[in-house]
């Protein structure tokens, strides 16, 4: 697809997505999705390729005087892995002081999310396995820089990054993170994922809820179950 391209929705995203997708199929991967717009893509990648669904929690740390602006971002874990973007900490002026205290901040809201999200139930172990790793779209890619090596770490047989729009910059700063990258569309200068949908609105928890419900991924819930009924 070319830079004109748009997408009606997360949904209708998610399902072309698919399609380009659809060689991984017969590999049995698993679709790990960013909260929040990264989910609904994602379902709808599992969906088709018969796979199960899981999510990634990760944080962007936004610039002081600048929150759409990503001087980091960290990730869930026994020990969170943080991912710096010096350059735009340098144009920020964002202090090592303030990026530690927006770094606490936002830990306190993966924390939130793993118990909304999670619950008691343990994540899906991408060991050995083939991730397939989505979000709606990538602007700077420091949060899902953060997020692919905190996979990485976990030893996945190979880590893919799937997104439906990318900037072209973010896509070249992330090629050494991954073993492939699928995108539908990319564009420089890139004016911001919003641009390429319709409809672009804010998911709430609840609309998170609703898509992991249908995978059989309520809180407490063993996500190894719900493959096993897929499968």
């Amino acid at each position: 697809m070319d830079g004109n391209t748009r997408f009606r929705n997360r949904t209708d995203a998610g399902r072309k997505l698919a399609r380009a997708l659809y060689p991984y199929k017969d590999q049995h991967p698993i679709v790990l999705a960013l909260l929040r717009g990264g989910v609904p893509v994602a379902a709808e990648v599992a969906s088709a390729l018969g796979c199960p669904l899981d999510i990634v929690l990760v944080r962007k740390i936004g610039a002081p005087i600048q929150p759409e602006l990503a001087v980091g971002a960290v990730v869930d874990g026994g020990d969170p892995i943080v991912v710096h973007n010096p350059e735009v900490e340098r144009l920020t002026h964002t202090t090592p002081e303030q990026f530690q205290s927006l770094c606490e901040v936002e830990l306190k809201e993966i924390e939130r999310r793993r118990k909304r999200f999670l619950g008691n139930r343990t994540p899906l172990d991408p060991k050995g396995r083939v991730v397939i790793v989505i979000d709606d779209g990538i602007a700077t890619g420091a949060t899902m820089r953060a997020a692919l090596r905190a996979l990485r770490m976990r030893k996945p047989a190979k880590l893919v990054l799937a997104v439906p729009v990318a900037s072209t910059e973010a896509l070249q700063d992330l090629h050494d993170e991954v073993d492939d990258i699928v995108f539908l569309t990319n564009l420089e200068p890139f004016g911001g994922v919003g641009c390429f949908y319709t409809d672009f609105r804010q998911l709430a928890d609840e609309d998170v809820s609703d898509v992991l419900a249908r995978f059989g991924l309520a809180p407490g819930n063993d996500p190894s179950v719900a493959e096993t009924t897929r499968q």
